[in-house]
């Protein structure tokens, strides 16, 4: 599938006034990760494990 044809979602802490914030797209297989602002530029592709250990991260 190509990155194009993904669903991507944003941030839910996304203002919608600008500023920083990502968009991720979740496959069966990876969890793709791109700038919402610049979705032209490549997006960050990982493991679902690994997206699930950061997510666990980030949120302590």
């Amino acid at each position: 599938m190509s990155v194009e044809a993904l669903t991507w979602v944003k941030s839910s802490y996304s203002s919608g006034e600008g500023g920083e914030c990502v968009e991720v797209a979740a496959t069966s297989d990876a969890v793709h990760v791109r700038d919402s602002k610049d979705t032209s530029r490549p997006a960050l592709t990982v493991e679902p494990g690994t997206w699930s250990a950061f997510v666990e991260f980030a949120a302590v």
